[in-house]
């Protein structure tokens, strides 16, 4: 199986996270919600399978490209 890569565009706070570690994700399925500028935007699965790992926690301050989850396609 494939690792995937889940990363942010944009800067700014983890306000929410919308699966666990082991959890299943379709393609476009939220996988964190960052908050940037007073706005939520989600950051979704580029792809369908299992989450591996969260990399980020709720509060943690996120750099745009930066990895939050890792998935197992």
């Amino acid at each position: 199986m494939a690792e995937i890569k889940i990363i942010t565009e944009v800067a700014g706070r983890v306000c929410a996270i919308a699966v666990s570690a082991g959890g299943d994700v379709g393609t476009g399925d939220d996988v964190v919600v960052v908050e940037a500028m007073k706005m939520e935007i989600p950051v979704a699965s580029p792809a369908a399978g299992t989450i591996k790992s969260i990399l980020v926690n709720v509060d943690d301050v996120v750099a745009e490209g930066q990895t939050v989850a890792t998935l197992e396609a």
